[in-house]
């Protein structure tokens, strides 16, 4: 059965766009991209002395199930040479689980959905683009009420697309 997937890709070494639709593209492999929101430049969160992101949503439809997903997820991270030396820092490609059409997964490896995404100007702002109305499965807010309601700070800065 064909679930509705929302994906958050970052990426803050070398040729960030080039990495990015390169990881969209390898993301075809496993379902329809649906739809890719504009790219925006954004600050590092937490590990903050490292280059600025540029980040994206992306819609997908998938018969993955979310650990199959992860595991292509991952893949496709490691193929493209993402190395995981320093937690939350620097990396070529980083690809997040947002939302898993209404589902709520949660163990030792996955929790859908993405546990801090409600808290991240850098995610929910691509993502209000894409699909404002995405209900997030536990808060019970659209991706866009959740991100109307985030704190200032956390510059976004949309750099290309719609």
């Amino acid at each position: 059965m064909r679930k509705r997937v929302y994906l958050s890709l970052g990426s803050n070494i070398g040729d960030r766009a080039a990495n990015l639709q390169s990881a969209i593209e390898e993301l075809s492999r496993f379902g329809k991209v649906a739809a890719v929101s504009s790219f925006y430049e954004t600050e590092p969160v937490e590990f903050t002395k490292q280059p600025l992101f540029l980040n994206c949503a992306v819609s997908l439809d998938t018969e993955k199930t979310p650990g199959q997903l992860l595991r292509a997820l991952l893949e496709i991270e490691r193929t493209m040479g993402r190395l995981r030396t320093q937690q939350k820092g620097p990396r070529k490609i980083d690809i997040d689980i947002l939302l898993f059409g209404d589902s709520s997964v949660n163990t030792a490896t996955l929790t859908i959905p993405h546990p801090a995404m409600h808290e991240r100007r850098f995610v929910l702002e691509p993502l209000a683009e894409i699909a404002p109305d995405a209900r997030h499965p536990l808060l019970n807010k659209t991706a866009r009420e959740l991100r109307d309601s985030l704190p200032l700070g956390q510059a976004v800065r949309r750099v290309s697309g719609k």
